[in-house]
């Protein structure tokens, strides 16, 4: 058991502010979440045909995960309050934290929070596909699996557009870190690996923000035999500010973090495309891949081509064993 356990896999769902409420209410109605789901409103009697409860106060029971769509002023008391009844955590939603120079703010929200959870904030949330369970206020483009790869990300609109891939890998979460405020990248990304329905997770990272644990984190998902895959943006100046005003990450240079990377042995790509086919093969193979591949065409042009886009990455292609040879054209 992790503190995370309770939001990534909710019985009991609360969801604040109407307009981002009502949509969280309707994507857990479409993939079919089993649990409960309980709108907070002050004055509405129903939203998005459920009863609403009048305040935290009034719900059955406190809840497993929050979804917080209310302004960051407010989403201070509200996590406050939260923390207070035994709740199992929340996504804070709202911007205006240090990313926008509110640091102050963010540090109270993160006072507010104690022992609890939260994923942001300035986040979109989390998706369960293998339960079904969405704290996400948005269109999304996944389907329930029983098993499949996990997606990280400092960046929203990053893994809601990895998430809407449709090339044959199948997705068990969606998780966005935000400002990652109380919840850091490797307490997140472990807390996904412990599932044992996850297969392998994908990162796209601005900043690594303790080191030490995600070398652990690596060596963790080494002995698991789950493979883990990262884009890391911020190797230019430019990229570097725009993460600063996007999730307030410190990114680190370019060869220094490569390096880094690869010492704790994790597997570095450079796009959104490159993760995902990394992440195919991981899944289906795990990481424990040689270089020693075989290729199968119809075409001996093709089959060249294959060889020589290859080559770059030290993958060999070693002549077919005389017994496989004589299976295959018997």
């Amino acid at each position: 058991m992790t503190r995370l356990d309770r939001l990534l896999r909710p019985r009991h769902i609360a969801v604040l502010g109407a307009g981002w409420a009502l949509n969280v209410i309707e994507q857990c109605r479409k993939m079919g979440f089993s649990g409960s789901v309980w709108p907070v409103h002050p004055t509405k009697d129903q939203i998005g045909g459920l009863k609403a409860y009048a305040s935290l106060a009034d719900l059955p029971e406190p809840p497993d995960a929050t979804f917080i769509g209310v302004n960051r002023f407010a989403t201070i008391d509200v996590v406050a309050e939260l923390a207070a009844m035994g709740a199992g955590g929340a996504i804070s939603f709202a911007s205006g934290w240090e990313e926008a120079g509110e640091a102050g703010l963010q540090d109270r929200l993160v006072a507010a929070a104690g022992g609890m959870p939260i994923l942001g904030p300035n986040c979109y949330g989390v998706i369960n596909y293998l339960d079904g369970a969405l704290l996400w206020p948005d269109q999304h483009g996944g389907v329930r699996v029983t098993s499949g790869v996990a997606l990280v990300s400092q960046s929203s609109n990053i893994v809601i557009n990895m998430g809407m891939q449709a090339r044959g890998l199948p997705v068990a979460y969606v998780a966005c870190l935000g400002n990652a405020a109380v919840v850091g990248l490797a307490e997140l990304t472990g807390a996904l690996l412990d599932d044992p329905r996850v297969t392998a997770v994908g990162l796209y990272i601005e900043g690594i923000d303790d080191a030490p644990a995600f070398a652990a984190l690596a060596q963790k998902a080494r002995a698991m035999g789950k493979g883990v895959a990262v884009i890391k943006s911020g190797k230019t100046e430019s990229s570097r500010t725009a993460a600063a005003s996007h999730t307030a990450s410190l990114a680190g240079g370019g060869a220094a973090s490569s390096a880094f990377l690869r010492q704790v042995g994790v597997a570095e790509v450079n796009s959104p495309s490159e993760l995902i086919e990394t992440l195919k093969i991981f899944h289906v193979h795990g990481p424990q891949i040689g270089t020693r591949i075989c290729s199968l065409s119809c075409s001996g042009g093709e089959a060249g081509l294959v060889a020589d886009l290859g080559a770059p990455y030290g993958i060999d292609f070693p002549p077919v064993p005389h017994a496989t040879h004589d299976r295959l054209f018997a």
